[in-house]
Formats: structure tokens, sequence, C-alpha cells
């Protein structure tokens, strides 16, 4: 009987158990185990493993998280020791091969593992949709759809009070929720960390929808946005993690709007945060992390390790690791050009 190890790394996102449930659910049609492996990297340095069966993961398929748990702790970077042990507790449990269920930086982990002799095939997970070598990750659609669906509600609030209303999405290094998300919505400004603010700008397009009578404004802004001239992000480090929990890019827009020439300001700023990431995964989601889980499967068991389960013009493929790890795919700029197209007829 062939085995394989499964594990979710980096941040947690809606559609996680669905890919492990589809990992799964096709070892189990050809005659292969499954081993959990808790925490990512870590759990594996620590041999912290869970049998996984049909029988306990039959229901997991709408459940937000991982069984798993999630780390993003990367053991070939900051402990010697650790990635031994990694390395150890792969062969001590006749693994085939191993999937890694992660964003970049955990498929850069994963390509390190594959150079110390593990067969690695990854699945690209992250609301961020910001991995290369895929049109699109698991946990990206549910995002955009909790993220429109607060657009639609702080529209109205907006709408009653003449609010300039401020939402602030994740999206550390690409603006691809705030566009997406700003689309679906009907925002009438999309700031995103492609393109710097320009305060004045809004301010323009702000006084020009007052003076035809629309006096309520949706921006929406992704977290990671920059204001013109500056090189700063908003945020801090929390203890024990290595980068910067960015927020606060909202609050200082609201800020800079105040400084300008009076207006019938009524600014409100609301971050959505983790509740992008939270929650069961959308009807999408689960369709693509469960047909992920499958070719991964497929893939570790015909040796094509080294890869990547790849989704690219519709149709499912295997895209090299050596190419993703540790890129970033950035927002198209057709795709911005037709954001600001829509924010701009709204």
């Amino acid at each position: 009987m062939a085995a394989i190890g499964i594990m979710t790394c980096g941040g947690d996102c809606p559609g996680l158990n669905a890919a492990i449930r589809g990992a799964v659910f096709r070892a189990s049609e050809l005659d292969t185990s499954v081993l959990g492996i808790k925490d990512g990297f870590e759990g594996l340095a620590e041999d912290r493993t869970v049998p996984l069966t049909k029988a306990n993961t039959r229901d997991i398929l709408s459940r937000g998280g991982s069984i798993l748990g999630c780390s993003g702790e990367n053991p070939f970077r900051d402990d010697p020791a650790a990635a031994d042990a990694v390395v150890a507790t792969f062969h001590k449990h006749k693994l085939d091969g191993l999937i890694v269920i992660g964003g970049n930086s955990s498929m850069a982990t994963a390509l390190r593992a594959e150079e110390r002799g593990i067969s690695v095939v990854g699945i690209p997970k992250t609301i961020d949709n910001d991995v290369e070598g895929t049109d699109i990750t698991i946990g990206f659609d549910t995002a955009v759809a909790t993220a429109a669906e607060a657009i639609d509600r702080l529209r109205t609030t907006a709408e009653s009070h003449d609010r300039v209303m401020i939402i602030e999405t994740m999206g550390r290094d690409f603006g691809w929720i705030a566009v997406a998300a700003g689309i679906a919505g009907g925002a009438n400004i999309i700031l995103t960390p492609e393109e710097p603010i320009d305060v004045p700008a809004v301010v323009r397009t702000v006084k020009s929808r007052q003076e035809q009578g629309l006096d309520f404004t949706i921006i929406v802004i992704g977290e990671g946005a920059r204001f013109k001239g500056e090189d700063r992000q908003y945020g801090s480090h929390l203890p024990g993690e290595r980068y910067m929990h960015l927020s606060g890019v909202g609050a200082a827009l609201a800020d800079r709007l105040e400084e300008q020439e009076p207006l019938r300001w009524k600014l409100t700023v609301s971050v959505i945060g983790h509740l992008q990431r939270g929650g069961s995964p959308s009807a999408a989601d689960r369709i693509l992390a469960s047909r992920f889980g499958v070719r991964a499967v497929d893939a570790v068991l015909n040796g094509a390790h080294g890869n990547i389960v790849a989704v690219r013009n519709g149709q499912i493929t295997l895209t090299p690791l050596t190419e993703v790890a540790g890129k970033l795919k950035a927002v198209e700029p057709g795709l911005l050009s037709d954001a600001h197209t829509f924010a701009a007829t709204t």
C-alpha cells in the first residue's frame, strides 16, 4: 500500500478541509493511506500526525479552517536540526509523497523539502490569490464574496447617512480582493497596493460626486496600499510573528481626507480583516479544493512531484515549484483598468 502525507501551511482560509477530504477520498479509491500532519512542517519535524480516512474526513467539506491546524514555520530556513527531523519523519512513516497546501512562502518551503529528497506536490491556497503559476487559489472566491457582502451592507448606511465609507480589505502585496470585491460591490473608488494612493484625486472624485447630488462614496482599499511618494505600509508586529500584521491604511486615508478643505465629510472606516479568512467555503471553493485534492494524489502516485496543482485557462494542470516558490502574482493591468472604469461609472 502506498502512503501519502498531507499538511496545511501558512494562514488558514476557507476550503482547506475540502482539499484534505478530496485527497483522502481519492487515495481511498487507489488503495493508498493518508497521514495527516498537524501544523505544517513544524508538526512534521515533531512527528505530530494523525491517520486520515473517509470516516474521519467525510463531514469536513463545508468546515472552515483546517482540521490539521496551520503553521508558517520554515525549518529549512530557521533550524537545521528541525530540517533534518522533517526528512527523518518523512522516511520514518515510509511516505511516498507529501501534499503541501499553502501559499507562496509555503511553496518556497515545499521546494526546500523537495530539494532534500521529499517528493512534494503543492496545492495553492490563499485568499490573496497571489500565488504565481495558477489563475486562482483556494479561498479567494469565498473571501471576495464575504468582502462584497460587507460592501453591500455598508452601502445602505452610507446612502442613508451621506457618508464616505472606507472599507479596508485584506491584501498584503496585491489588491486581488479589493479589485474583485470592489467591482462586485459597486465601489466608487478602488485603491490597491499596485498603485500609490493619490489623496487629491480621491478628494476630486468625492467632490465630483457631491456636485452631482451623490452625497455618499464607497472607497475600497487594500490593506497593503501605500500613499503616493511614500514607501510605508500600516500595521504592527504581533508577538512571535515574523511578518507585520497589516491594518490601518483605511484610517490613515480618513485622517488625510479630514485634512483637506472643508467638505461635507462624514467619514467611517470599516476593517473587515479576518472575517474574509474564516467561515464556511463557497460552493466554488469547495469544488476547486476537492478537485485540487484529487489531482494532487494522482500527481504523487504518478511520480509528478516537484509541482503544484494549478488552474490555467480553466484547465487543471501542473506548474513546477521552481516557477512558484517565493514568487507573487500581481493583479493584471487589464483587470485594474476595468476596476477603475466600473468605479468611475458607479
